[in-house]
């Protein structure tokens, strides 16, 4: 057992209060939000400490840095940031993803949990989109709302999560807001369709005001259908999440920004659909090459038994007529990543967490 500091721990603490809950609320409909108002404030810095103490065995967080991206008009309000990750589903990472170069001893959820937190807790995003989650309930929804966190998880309908023996429930994607900041407007749990039919992948769509600017904005997580093979299948799950987001929207009225696994590199069709889309999107990342106009190189790099696996899937897609790039987050360089690849005792996701600071144009209707 891992020493946690001097006095009862405030972070086991906090997850002690709801692994009573959690065994039997993992299997019950994954969309009612249990509530953890009853739960007292936690301060970041102190859940920070916490992790940190259990993490102190393993290498310390590789640095990265922020790529200032502003332009010369200014902003008259803070910028909101938002983080965008596929954390690794715990029961995927353990029981069927087989990285061959990752001891098994690194994915140990007591302690990549506390990586992921740190993580989270490094970059304060005001609004985190998480994918792969398969433990909302008994980690990231107690914990997250004690930071002023508001939280929505929608699960996947057939989650390979489920196939592995001792699972923690299905995975699905999770989307997090600073109550302080914004003021949910409304929400929508969408389950992508392709050809007419529903399918297993899943998006959420939340349409929030900034409390400083009064301006609205939607925000929508996703995370499309993997392996080669089924390229067709995401372009038409990615029509399916453009149409629901046109109309939530009013067809670019409202500003957007959408995260995810699109589980395609820039070269597939489902990205030229973002690219063109009529709701007029950039790719944020892009903006980081010389040229403002190639995707980075990778944001997942991971060796599994057919071979070593390197691509760019991870997007923040935004509203370029409405929305300024302030700065994005740099990625880990192949150096810092290391021979073994992702995941690592270093790292806890074979994905990389984009980061990137946004604010408001002064004029929004000027590209439209």
């Amino acid at each position: 057992v891992c020493s946690m500091g001097n006095s009862t721990s405030r972070l086991y603490s906090a997850l002690a209060k709801t692994l009573s809950s959690s065994a039997v609320s993992q299997h019950q409909d994954c969309l009612e939000q249990p509530d953890s108002a009853q739960l007292d404030p936690i301060d970041p810095k102190d859940l920070l400490e916490e992790c940190q103490i259990v993490l102190q065995k393993r290498p310390p967080r590789f640095q990265r840095d922020f790529v200032d991206l502003k332009k010369d008009t200014a902003s008259n309000h803070r910028p909101i940031r938002v983080m965008q990750w596929n954390i690794l589903a715990q029961a995927l990472g353990e029981g069927k993803d087989n990285f061959v170069q990752c001891p098994m001893e690194a994915l140990k959820w007591e302690e990549r949990k506390c990586l992921i937190l740190e993580e989270i807790l490094a970059y304060k995003p005001d609004i985190l989109c998480l994918q792969e989650v398969d433990h909302y309930f008994d980690t990231f929804e107690p914990l997250l709302s004690r930071l002023g966190y508001q939280c929505t998880f929608f699960p996947k309908p057939w989650s390979p999560c489920l196939d592995v023996e001792q699972n923690n429930g299905p995975d699905g994607c999770a989307l997090f807001f600073l109550k302080d900041r914004f003021e949910l407007i409304n929400s929508a749990n969408i389950r992508l369709t392709a050809m007419k039919l529903k399918t297993n992948q899943v998006a959420i769509a939340q349409t929030l005001k900034c409390n400083e600017t009064g301006r609205l904005f939607c925000i929508a997580v996703t995370h499309l259908k993997a392996r080669t093979g089924w390229e067709r299948f995401r372009s038409a799950q990615g029509c399916d999440l453009l149409q629901n987001l046109k109309s939530i929207t009013q067809g670019a009225k409202i500003p957007l920004i959408i995260c995810g696994d699109f589980n395609a590199e820039p070269t597939e069709e489902v990205y030229r659909e973002f690219s063109n889309s009529s709701l007029n999107l950039n790719s944020a990342y892009k903006l980081l090459s010389p040229d403002g106009q190639s995707e980075p190189p990778y944001t997942t790099w991971k060796i599994r038994p057919s071979g070593e696996c390197r691509h760019t899937l991870d997007y923040i897609w935004y509203s370029q007529h409405a929305l300024n790039v302030n700065s994005a987050l740099g990625l880990l360089t192949e150096e810092q990543i290391g021979p073994n690849r992702l995941p690592s005792f270093n790292y806890p996701s074979d994905h990389l967490s984009l980061v990137c600071d946004f604010s408001f144009n002064q004029d929004p209707d000027r590209l439209l």
